[in-house]
């Protein structure tokens, strides 16, 4: 199964169609080659180093807070866990 996570975009893109995005607290170069209407503050949904699509805010913190609520992220290491938490 594969999985998007949300991501803030908070970098402008480089000559090189990348950017910086923060993920749950840890940043990362992400390609936004899929998404080039995305810009620096959007959020977007990562899977596999690449910006898949833009999404909004809320959809973002919703996804982000069912994560957490489903036990598949751990708040203490800032790590998506492959199962949920016991």
């Amino acid at each position: 199964m594969c999985l998007g996570i949300p991501a803030k975009i908070v970098s402008e893109p480089n000559e090189n169609g990348m950017a910086q995005v923060e993920i749950l607290g840890v940043t990362r170069w992400v390609s936004l080659h899929m998404v080039p209407t995305a810009k620096l503050g959007d959020h977007v949904l990562v899977h596999a180093g690449f910006a898949l699509e833009i999404i909004s805010e809320e959809f973002a913190r919703e996804t982000l807070d069912l994560l957490r609520e489903g036990g598949l992220f751990d708040d203490e290491t800032s790590e998506l866990q492959a199962e949920p938490a016991s």
